[in-house]
């Protein structure tokens, strides 16, 4: 009988720790190198093949791992690639994925190279070969201006090594914070990516060819971090889906090696999809695989990189729905350890995934919870009482409610949405739709400024706001009502139109004003005086990436619908002609 393989694990985190979880599983040797007591280490105990304390990135140390395995993966892409390619040239072990493909992954950069040249879409970037405040200025203007990403091309993960560039007066803080002030080959610039959503696909790479888990929606924290997953994601056709699935693949097939890749994209605002990175590894997107595929990204990542058999049928969903949420480390040491307990009360023991890293620091990753259920509305409200409680910063005297935020929002927010008028007279018809973005908790400003007396600061205000944050423009407008029309011509932003009753008129012509715009500067117009519905068309196109306004507005709504019912219910109760008296004040 042919002999085990044994697998060495460069990185022992919390990946590490779960794909030694599936390797104990299935009787798989595997031996890590990291620092004593990482994460894997701590459930892996093989008295054979003792793992190896040190550093992943140092040669020596990986020399030693190699010399008691077979095959050689990873956990984290950020390895010594020389010597790696040294001992797979020697014949002293086997790498996979290629040390080819960790080698052009490490650079960002060089990634999305590799992807264009391949025929695969990516966000558009250009290099700084001197790191100047004038090479930034050209490179800016080459992308069609404001705002840009400015990247690390190396060590960037979970937000780190990226400063969104809003306008000249973030060229000095952004070099600056990233380190590459008067240096060539550290960063990068990308252009803008108006995205409305971003998805995730696991590829495995095998010997046969590759393999597609499903596409799942990711939602991050302000800071770039996952927050939580949606499988299968939400509001995307199934043919949206399968075209994800499709271009992972196409992306994956261009790299060398085998096992799990973790593919992020972009779905920008025109359906259309570019990939933003790869992980040549198995990725934070795929944890929910562990409670809700047959097979795990762990599991497959051994299978492909020892050549087992693996079937599409293993990467499909056992459940219909599954939701990831990852528990990240609060202000206390002990912050994961409440959620923890939380998540005991509130679900039992269905799948908290502690990754034993001790104290918590904050934003750090402790741990992740999956919750699956038949139905993607179930599981959202299943899930939604431990997303509130870690919101609230892990008060467990909190008692989640469903009612909507009343809070006032936080005028040093950043807003996210501007209410423009033609003239101050407009405000009264803007305060109920501004009253509900502040029940909604959605940050907002507002602004006057005329399409006919003040063009040229109205162009500019619509031009700049971008580029400041704004992410929808409501603008109303009477009379005549340019100014929707005359903001949406100056910017790429959704603009929503306010038709407003004047003084003379019934209104009529402001809403055919809005409404009649030539093709090619979309406005979209709701009902007369009706900012109500403006700001929760605001709230709505918010939704898509912002999972607290997501749940606000679906609280808001709940509400309505009970108002109605109990509405309905006293109506039925009192008869007709004593409810319009006793409720609504009409007289007989």
């Amino acid at each position: 009988m042919a002999t085990q393989k044994v697998v060495g694990c460069l990185g022992g985190g919390q990946l590490g720790r779960m794909l030694a979880e599936s390797a104990n599983k299935r009787n798989i040797p595997i031996v890590f190198l990291d620092s004593p007591n990482a994460p894997a280490k701590q459930i892996t105990a093989n008295s054979a093949h003792e793992h190896v304390d040190g550093s992943f990135k140092d040669a020596k140390a990986i020399e030693q791992l190699a010399s008691k395995v077979d095959i050689l993966t990873v956990e984290i892409e950020h390895v010594d690639t020389e010597i790696l390619e040294r001992l797979e040239s020697e014949g002293k072990v086997k790498v996979e994925p290629s040390w080819r493909t960790l080698r052009v992954v490490q650079d960002k950069y060089a990634q999305k190279e590799h992807l264009r040249e391949a025929g695969v879409g990516v966000v558009d970037g250009i290099a700084l070969e001197k790191g100047t405040v004038e090479e930034l200025w050209q490179v800016v203007a080459r992308l069609g201006g404001f705002p840009v990403m400015l990247k690390s091309r190396r060590e960037a993960y979970d937000g780190r090594g990226n400063f969104k560039i809003k306008s000249e007066n973030d060229f000095g803080p952004a070099l600056e914070a990233l380190g590459g002030k008067g240096k060539g080959g550290v960063l990068y610039v990308e252009r803008w990516a108006a995205f409305r959503m971003e998805l995730a696909v696991m590829v495995v790479k095998t010997k046969d060819g590759g393999l597609a888990y499903p596409t799942t929606e990711t939602i991050h924290t302000s800071e770039s971090i996952c927050k939580l997953t949606y499988t299968p994601a939400r509001g995307i056709s199934a043919k949206l889906a399968k075209q994800a699935q499709e271009l992972a693949k196409k992306a994956v097939k261009s790299l060398w090696g085998k096992g799990v890749f973790g593919v992020e994209m972009f779905l920008l605002q025109d359906g259309s999809l570019v990939i933003n990175e790869i992980a040549p590894r198995p990725h934070n997107s795929g944890h929910y695989t562990i409670e809700a595929c047959h097979v795990s990204q762990y599991d497959s990542h051994l299978s492909a990189i020892l050549d087992e058999p693996l079937p599409q049928e293993c990467l499909e969903m056992r459940v219909p729905a599954a939701i990831m949420l990852n528990v990240l480390g609060g202000e206390t040491k002990d912050s994961h350890m409440i959620v923890k307990r939380k998540a005991a009360a509130l679900f039992g023991p269905i799948g908290f995934h502690d990754y034993g890293k001790g104290d918590a620091r904050k934003g750090r990753k402790m741990g992740h919870i999956t919750v699956t259920a038949t139905s993607m509305a179930k599981a959202e409200a299943l899930v939604q009482p431990l997303i509130e409680f870690v919101d609230s910063g892990n008060d467990e005297s909190s008692s989640p409610s469903s009612a909507p935020a009343a809070a006032l929002t936080d005028s040093s927010a950043q807003p996210l949405v501007a209410l423009v008028m033609g003239s101050d007279s407009d405000l009264p018809h803007l305060l109920p739709g501004i009253t509900l973005l502040e029940t909604l908790g959605i940050s907002y400003t507002t602004r006057v400024t005329s399409a006919h007396r003040t063009p040229e600061a109205m162009a500019e205000y619509a031009q700049s706001a971008e580029a400041e944050g704004i992410e929808v423009l409501i603008a109303a407008a009477g009379g005549a009502a340019h100014l929707p029309g005359m903001v949406a011509s100056h910017t790429l932003l959704p603009v929503i139109g306010v038709p407003i009753k004047p003084r003379l008129g019934d209104g009529f012509d402001s809403i055919v004003s809005m409404t009649n715009m030539p093709a090619g500067v979309p406005v979209a117009t709701v009902g007369l005086n009706n900012s109500v519905n403006a700001a929760l068309l605001a709230a709505r196109q918010l939704a898509r990436k912002d999972e607290g306004i997501r749940e606000r507005l679906r609280a808001w709504i709940e509400n309505n619908k009970q108002t109605v019912l109990k509405k309905d219910a006293k109506l039925h109760e009192m008869g007709a002609m004593k409810y319009a008296e006793d409720v609504l004040g009409v007289k007989k």
